[in-house]
This record gives C-alpha cells, sequence and structure tokens, in this order.
C-alpha cells in the first residue's frame, strides 16, 4: 500500500509565537526527521498551509509561510486549505489519487482541529492512517494543557473504528524503526 507523509500546517503564524506550542523544538525535529525518512523511501511529503484571505494568514503572507526551522526539499509537493479539514475545498484527494495514494502518515499542527479533521475524514475517504502520536501538537487552552490535548486526541483516534479504516498512532520512533509501516 503506497503511502505519503502529510505535514499539517507547521506555519510561521502558529510557531514563531510566545509561548509556542507544546514541544514545538521537539516535533519539529521528529518532523523533519520523518520527513527525511520518507523521502529516502520515494514516499511523497505533502505540506498542507492554511490560508484565510484578509487575515495574517492569508496567502504567502509572512504569517502563511512554512516555520523556518522545517526542512523542505526539492519534489515535496503543497497544497493549501481555508478549514480545519484538508480534504475540503482543496485538490488533496486529487493529488492523492494522482500519486497512487493508499495510507496517510500524518503530524503537524493543531492537534484538536486541523489534524483531528484530517485525520477523521482521510479514514471516512477510505485511507487508513497513521497518526504520529509524538510530532502533532497545540497550545494550552483554558480547559486542558496541550500535553493533556495531544494524549486526548492519540487515545481517541486510535480507538476509532467506525470508519472501517484503521486510525492508528505510532510514534516517530516506532515509525522509523517498522519500514513495513509505509507499505502496509
Amino acid at each position: 500500500m503506497k503511502s505519503a507523509v502529510l505535514v499539517i500546517d507547521v506555519q510561521t503564524i502558529v510557531f514563531d509565537v510566545d509561548p509556542q506550542p507544546f514541544e514545538t523544538q521537539h516535533v519539529i525535529s521528529r518532523i523533519n526527521t520523518i520527513t527525511a525518512w520518507a523521502r529516502k523511501q520515494q514516499k511523497p511529503v505533502i505540506f498542507v498551509q492554511h490560508d484565510q484571505p484578509d487575515t495574517p494568514i492569508a496567502y504567502q503572507s509572512e504569517g502563511w509561510q512554512l516555520y523556518r526551522e522545517l526542512v523542505t526539499c526539492e519534489g515535496d509537493l503543497y497544497t493549501r486549505k481555508s478549514t480545519p479539514d484538508s480534504f475540503l475545498n482543496t485538490n488533496l484527494k486529487e493529488l492523492l489519487e494522482e500519486l497512487g495514494i493508499e495510507k496517510l502518515i500524518v503530524c503537524g499542527y493543531a492537534s484538536e482541529f486541523c489534524v483531528d479533521t484530517t485525520v477523521r475524514r482521510a479514514a471516512g475517504l477510505g485511507y487508513p492512517v497513521e497518526l504520529v502520536s509524538d510530532a502533532h501538537t497545540t497550545q494550552d487552552k483554558p480547559h486542558a494543557n496541550a500535553a493533556v490535548i495531544r494524549a486526548h486526541e492519540n487515545s481517541t483516534l486510535s480507538t476509532m473504528s467506525n470508519f472501517g479504516m484503521p486510525i492508528r498512532c505510532v510514534s516517530t520512533a516506532e515509525l522509523l524503526a517498522t519500514p513495513e509501516l509505509l507499505t502496509q
């Protein structure tokens, strides 16, 4: 089963702030490790960027740019979105079909919004998903800190079976140590 890595919303507007998202440096390092690993396996790396006209995250604005510490390479792919769902009103599904992608490895920002919504939608569209449990993040909220939110998302998403497609949570270390995850 051919897979691709989706990196969701790792953009300047949400990472170049104080305070930064939970474990920013660790998460960025893990994402860079995952994308380098995927490229060596000749698997597509797709960066998803949120944009909203007439806001600090408008297309091509400074806030819209990928975070400076995120490593990109020639051959990486990009798509834009305007909702938490990376598939809604975007070319992502068509891009995945064109590439023959049958499985997604997901990481990025924000755990409880864009990551959650995209994972659920991917499963609903028939894609098995590997959510990299330690490579997605968010900011603290009034009701829960970011560590709790990420743990909640990992627990909730990995127990969902009603989509008919598996959503598994795997750590970066587990993903890298299990190359067959890319082809299962």
